[in-house]
This record gives C-alpha cells, sequence and structure tokens, in this order.
C-alpha cells in the first residue's frame, strides 16, 4: 500500500503505511515469542521473514519515493538509488552489524528516516544527493549507532526521545509536511542526537 502511494504522489500516505508496518515490527516478536511460533512452525524462520520486512519498509519503498519525487539532480536518480539498494543488502547479509550491547556498526540502513528527514527540509538537489552519498559511506564506517531500545545507556532518555519524534512526526504527516518552523527543528535536534550518540559508547574505551 505505501508502494501504491508512492506512484500516486500521495507522500503523506506513503509515511503513514510504513508508520503502521514499523508499529507492527516493533510487537511482532514479541507476540510470536508468547505463542512459540518457533517451535509451533520450524520450518519459517521468524528472523528471516523479518529482514525481508525490513528492507521493504525501512529501504526498498523510501528508495523509490526517493528516486521518483524530483528531490535529486536530475539524471542521478538511479545512481542514488542503486547506491541505497546495494549498500543496504550487504549490510542486511552482515552477520556482525550489532554489537554485543545492542548497537549497530555503522548506519543501520534505515533509510526511511533519511528519505523523512529529506522531504522535511526539502534541500537543494545536490545537498540531497551529498546527503545520500554520506550514508551510504557511513554504512561502511567503523562507528557506531544507538539502537534506542536494545542499548542500556541512556534508554530512558533514548525512549523520551522516540516518543516526542512520532508525536512530532505525527503532526508533520497531519498537516502534509506543512508542520511549523519549531516541529521541524526539533525534529532535526533529535536526529543529530541519535547521530552522535553511538560516540558516548567509545568514550568509555568500548571496542567495536
Amino acid at each position: 500500500m505505501a508502494l501504491v502511494a508512492v506512484f500516486n504522489s500521495r507522500l503523506t500516505e506513503m509515511f503513514a503505511w510504513l508508520a503502521l508496518a514499523i508499529a507492527i515490527d516493533a510487537i511482532d516478536g514479541s507476540i510470536a515469542r508468547k505463542f512459540k511460533v518457533a517451535i509451533l512452525l520450524p520450518r519459517w524462520s521468524g528472523e528471516v521473514l523479518d529482514l525481508v520486512v525490513d528492507f521493504l519498509t525501512y529501504v526498498f519503498v523510501p528508495t523509490v519515493a526517493i528516486m521518483i519525487a524530483s528531490i535529486l539532480p536530475p539524471g542521478f536518480e538511479s545512481l542514488a538509488g542503486g547506491a541505497i539498494i546495494i549498500s543496504s543488502v550487504i549490510y542486511f547479509g552482515d552477520r556482525n552489524m550489532k554489537t554485543r550491547d545492542g548497537y549497530f556498526r555503522g548506519f543501520p540502513a534505515v533509510w526511511i528516516f533519511v528519505v523523512f528527514y529529506l522531504f522535511l527540509v526539502r534541500p537543494e538537489p545536490w545537498i540531497a544527493l551529498t546527503t545520500i552519498a554520506i550514508f551510504v559511506a557511513l554504512t561502511f564506517m567503523p562507528i557506531l549507532f544507538v539502537h534506542p531500545l536494545r542499548v542500556v545507556r541512556f534508554r530512558p532518555l533514548n525512549l523520551t526521545l522516540c516518543l516526542i519524534w512520532v508525536a512530532l512526526s505525527l503532526v508533520v504527516l497531519l498537516e502534509e509536511f506543512g508542520q511549523p518552523r519549531w516541529v521541524t527543528v526539533t525534529l532535526l535536534v533529535i536526529a543529530v542526537y541519535f547521530l552522535i550518540a553511538g560516540f558516548l559508547r567509545r568514550k568509555e574505551g568500548a571496542s567495536l
């Protein structure tokens, strides 16, 4: 449904469907464990299914959106889309994408958020392209990104910021990206925090 919304130029609807998918993704594992699905249906792998759904939600649909939304320099849509897809496929196949304490190694290919912010800010096309190039490079860089649910350090702060982010993102969607300036600024501040939060662990001397 999100992909159909993309091809019908209904950006707000696309993000709404993807938000629903993320909400389901947040609880489906707990439900599966409660009902012992791995034991009842041992032939099917929940982990593999989760990766497929994550790739569609976090990477594929947002990539299609950014390619056809006239936000990139003309002629660079396929190059940018290909870079996102290929780097993300490689990242999803990395068995060591996470540390033992829940951090991601490199940018965790959550392109839905990058695309959301590109539509939120609407930078110049070359700035948008440069932003994509930076995050593609960060996918393979030896730096850490925090998982707000699994990382123990600053978890209350991380969860609080996530809730604020969700609330403000709903405002953005309800206003169809015509949100007040303070909403945009607050969302940008939260994004900056999560971009640098991984460095707080490294300062303690923990290894990658």
